[in-house]
């Protein structure tokens, strides 16, 4: 008897055992960290080349159809902050694992809409989950790995997924579309979430729980006003801005914002303490990095529509078009974290590869209707490794030198500084777009039909965004620089 009792608590002990080296086994929990970045980023892009299905499916109006993307963000940047700060308090394994449930519950009732105000709003629970959940496995990643090499291979690893999950988004949406239904770049998430958490349970830490309160004004000022001001640059597109609704929302956007701000200084627990950006060289980093993002959702939104509506390729044909892009941010990113960073400093290789990136913007300028394939490889070659060596150090920037106990705050900015950047990006881009469109409409053709017509005028607003992202990087190589210094920075 007594025999077999031992036998259980050894068997137990051995459990336990296992468990613990699971639980403190680095490469198992930067693979968790990896997969959830990359399903996270690329929900954001892989519903890009399901739009059209989307819209004949469920009847969505041209103009509500950018909420597809835009609820999906907008959720996303404006909770991540809360989402932040309850991983510090709550711990992050915990925060993470409900995150990932909202996700795939949202990922699965999205599948199953029926009408366009079911779709926005599972597409809004997803961004909600994924605030929660992305900024936990960031200050995960800061907590397992040391500053230094080490930690800066991983931010490697961490990037290349960040800034590829874009692109792979667009591959597997036209795949999924193509091959079965527009409902799978919905559904695909379920297995993934399941399995996440699933592995998040066996092998992530919790990590300790802080006191504190939280934010709740702090977020709805922060949300609010950010979605109202993308609102008021999607309506300027159709309406002008001298239109009521658009400068009303404008306003209010504006107002709120300043209230945050207002709300943040006085808090006793901010979500969004602004002690970080006290240092000149975080503060950078959160701009620079907007910015690279605004410039890039632009151009997946604008290449998308010009391999499928002037080059007629089909879906998956869209989605395999950009694999050029998605090698060279991954191999721009992996060489930036182990080679370019170390020998030549993290402010060169950023203003080096955000340069790169905006000549090929320029580059995509020259696109026209007879343009083929070959035109726009080297372009997306050249914006891939670009961006792909500049977002390591980027992010380096923004995380170094913080305190363990506002890892998950710093984290927030990051990514809400990625989200906001694309929500704003994108509805800048739309802008100019609508704008140029409409002045090439007023000039006189003759000899096209109205196809043609309609082809050499999306062409011309293409071309006009693609200026006015390059532009948007043209302002991140600024901010790089004269405001980031070549130091680490001083803790918040």
């Amino acid at each position: 008897m007594l025999y077999k009792r031992s036998s259980t608590l050894d068997r137990a002990a051995a459990g336990h055992d296992r468990r613990a080296r699971a639980r403190s086994n680095p490469s198992l929990v930067l693979a968790v960290i990896l997969v959830t970045q990359l399903m996270v980023v690329l929900d954001m892009s892989i519903v890009n080349v399901a739009l059209p299905s989307m819209q004949t499916a469920l009847g969505f109006s041209p103009s509500g159809l950018s909420w597809v993307l835009n609820a999906y963000t907008l959720a996303f940047g404006g909770l991540l902050l809360l989402g932040a700060r309850t991983g510090d308090l709550m711990g992050r394994r915990r925060t993470f694992l409900a995150g990932i449930a909202v996700f795939t519950v949202a990922s699965l009732l999205g599948g199953l809409a029926t009408s366009a105000g079911w779709l926005v709003v599972a597409r809004a629970a997803q961004g909600a989950g994924a605030a929660f959940a992305a900024p936990a496995t960031l200050a995960l990643l800061m907590s397992m790995f040391a500053e230094g090499r080490p930690r800066t291979r991983a931010l490697g690893l961490y990037s290349a997924v960040s800034v590829s999950g874009a692109a792979i988004g667009l591959l597997a949406g036209g795949m999924l579309t193509e091959w079965l239904s527009w409902r799978w770049v919905m559904w695909v998430n379920v297995p993934i979430g399941a399995a996440l958490m699933v592995a998040a349970a066996a092998v992530v830490a919790e990590t300790p729980r802080h006191s504190g309160r939280f934010d709740i004004t702090g977020a709805i000022t922060s949300t609010a006003g950010m979605t109202l001001l993308v609102y008021g640059f999607v309506h300027t597109a159709t309406a002008g801005w001298a239109d009521p609704t658009t400068l009303g929302g404008f306003a209010a956007g504006a107002a709120l914002l300043s209230a945050f701000v207002v709300v943040e200084h006085s808090a006793e627990a901010p979500i969004t303490p602004l002690g970080l950006f006290a240092d000149r060289t975080r503060s950078g980093a959160y701009v620079a990095r907007l910015l690279m993002f605004a410039s890039l959702a632009g151009m997946f939104f604008f290449l998308t529509q010009f391999l499928q509506n002037v080059l007629a390729y089909s879906p998956s044909e869209t989605g395999l078009a950009f694999l050029p892009v998605t090698v060279a941010l991954f191999t721009g990113s992996q060489v930036s974290a182990r080679i370019l960073v170390e020998r030549f400093g993290d402010r060169l290789v950023m203003i080096v590869g955000t340069t790169t990136s905006a000549v090929s913007l320029l580059w995509m300028t020259q696109l026209s209707v007879g343009s083929s394939y070959l035109s726009l490889l080297g372009p997306l070659v050249l914006l891939g490794l670009g961006n792909g060596a500049a977002i390591v150090p980027l992010t380096s920037a923004g995380l170094a030198g913080v305190e363990p106990a506002r890892a998950g705050a710093a984290s927030g900015l990051v990514n809400v500084s990625q989200q906001v950047g694309g929500s704003l990006g994108l509805a800048v881009l739309v802008t100019v777009f609508g704008a140029a469109r409409n002045n090439a409409a007023e000039q006189p053709s003759a000899g096209e039909g109205p196809s043609e017509q309609a082809t050499l005028l999306f062409v011309s607003g293409a071309s006009a965004a693609f200026l006015a992202a390059a532009v948007l990087l043209a302002a991140t190589v600024a901010v790089v620089g004269l405001v980031i210094r070549h130091r680490p920075s001083a803790p918040a």
